[in-house]
């Protein structure tokens, strides 16, 4: 939410997408505090398949915020190129969780380095693989993140992103 209130200084209102039910749709509970902290008034746009597309859509545009949270979700996930696109078309600048919105044509994202992820779950694999019970192993939490910039997606919404958030870039596509 920091992040997201460095690019965009005047959001007040964030439109958060995603599906209810899913369990990563905590990420509407995680921001919602952080957000009114903020003075970010933030409200649910739901998606539960690929056919609520439209609706959502036509729901953030009749009443525009000034950004947009992606929750990332399967269905999410296999769309992000239609969400990036009516988020440029809409100018409204977007936060998602991994970098494949990003490379889609969205904003920003600032999550879990995924291939990180992915190996420390192997390591995890392998160790059950060879007799370790899972109620032995740790719990462990993600340690590696990024933040990736798409700075042809900024000059598309006419937004100059603050050369420190470019410094703290793990990536920025341009």
């Amino acid at each position: 939410m920091a992040l997201l209130k460095e690019a965009i200084p005047r959001l007040a209102r964030l439109a958060v997408l995603g599906i209810p039910e899913s369990p990563n749709i905590s990420c509407l509970r995680d921001v919602t505090p952080a957000a009114l902290t903020m003075g970010v008034q933030v409200y649910p746009v739901e998606v539960r398949d690929v056919h609520a597309f439209e609706p959502a859509f036509a729901t953030i545009a009749q009443a525009p915020p000034d950004a947009l949270l992606i929750c990332w979700s399967p269905l999410t996930a296999n769309h992000a190129r239609l969400i990036a696109d009516f988020a440029v078309w809409h100018r409204l600048p977007t936060l998602a969780a991994t970098s494949q919105y990003v490379q889609a044509g969205t904003l920003l994202s600032y999550g879990t380095n995924m291939p990180d992820h992915m190996r420390r779950a192997a390591g995890y694999v392998g160790k059950m693989l060879k007799g370790t019970l899972p109620a032995d192993l740790p719990v462990e939490r993600p340690i590696q993140f990024e933040l990736v910039l798409n700075l042809q997606t900024a000059q598309a919404l006419g937004v100059t992103l603050p050369p420190m958030l470019l410094f703290q870039a793990t990536e920025v596509i341009r």
